[in-house]
């Protein structure tokens, strides 16, 4: 009989949001994300499954979402939890990456979703902006450029949140924690005369049994300050100090910045640690343990680090194309497409 625990796991991963924005994988969909997560484990061959796929990369970011979309395995129910259940003796820590994969790959869904629906703006949102730029060029190109620009905008900031969506909380987990809202939060503003109030702060991540308060960040720029939250930033370690809890600050990118040495300093001073770069990297697989790390290496680690790789001194030409079924990003001699 399975338990309790592996049926609440099952639909934890096979499910998210709600209305519209609900994204519900199919149970050979959720089957396959299993499959990966023991494949990336080296876990394949060892009988904890009970049906076969033939994945068409080892490579999560190489399939395709239409593959997933494509299967027709059969996977029941009974299926998914007995490879959990199995799984799941073979180390506990495995229940934490297929709940994490599934809710990257949840997200993913939903933002190519999101690409694919997100309308073309109206002038009557965008018109009064051509106060700024009217007779700077042929009107024709000016409205197309206000169109485009206001569309990549919209996307953008979608793209923003859903982001935060995922990837606060899978950084949390893998550190073995979770977010904690400001309502919720065991760390407390405090006023100009250093007593506590009964107003929260929000944590990146808290973890309890170690009573540690993480701030994680990719990066540490000045922009901090321009947008007016560099005070709030510099306030928090002083306010997990207040509430005996250890802050630690956790930036992935190893550029240096005088934002991140003013901050880093505070943190070091109120009782905390800072962890930056590889440190930062290294900090996370040892909170992690030995499955959880396998995650990080293959899904959060490469991706950032590609990315964050390529040096653009200056952009490359592309071109965007509107059509009616679809958008085409081009350039540097690729294509990307979005179909609408």
């Amino acid at each position: 009989m399975t338990s309790l625990f592996i049926r609440n796991i099952y639909t934890k991963c096979k499910m998210h949001g709600g209305r519209d924005a609900q994204v519900i994988l199919t149970d050979d969909e959720l089957y396959a994300l299993i499959v990966i997560a023991l494949n990336d484990l080296g876990w394949l061959d060892e009988n904890l499954h009970t049906k076969t796929i033939q994945l068409p990369s080892n490579d999560y970011y190489a399939i395709a979402l239409e593959w997933f979309e494509t299967l027709k395995i059969g996977a029941s129910v009974t299926d998914i939890m007995k490879t959990l259940d199995s799984a799941k003796n073979k180390g506990e820590d495995f229940v934490l990456y297929i709940d994490n994969l599934s809710a990257l790959h949840r997200r993913r869904i939903k933002y190519r979703r999101i690409l694919s629906m997100q309308s073309m703006p109206t002038m009557d949102q965008i018109g009064p902006r051509v106060l700024l730029e009217f007779g700077t060029c042929n009107s024709s190109l000016l409205a197309n450029w206000m169109m485009w620009r206001k569309w990549i905008y919209d996307i953008d900031n979608r793209a923003a949140q859903e982001t935060g969506y995922v990837f606060e909380p899978i950084i949390a987990s893998c550190l073995g924690g979770e977010p904690v809202s400001a309502r919720n939060s065991p760390v407390k503003r405090v006023d100009k005369d250093g007593s506590q109030t009964t107003n929260g702060r929000q944590i990146d991540c808290y973890v309890p049994s170690s009573n540690i308060a993480y701030e994680v960040k990719l990066r540490v720029t000045i922009a901090a300050s321009g947008q007016g939250r560099f005070g709030e930033e510099l306030s928090f370690p002083f306010e997990c100090q207040a509430a005996g809890i250890k802050p630690v600050l956790l930036v992935l990118d190893p550029t240096p910045s005088n934002r991140l040495d003013e901050l880093s300093k505070k943190f070091i001073d109120c009782g905390g640690e800072l962890y930056q770069g590889e440190d930062a990297w290294l900090h996370m697989e040892e909170k992690s343990g030995e499955v959880v790390s396998v995650f990080i290496e293959k899904y959060i680690r490469p991706a950032i680090s590609e990315i964050e790789g390529i040096h653009l001194a200056t952009l490359e030409q592309i071109t965007l194309t509107w059509e009616e079924q679809k958008i085409i990003i081009s350039g540097a001699g690729a294509t990307y497409q979005i179909k609408r």
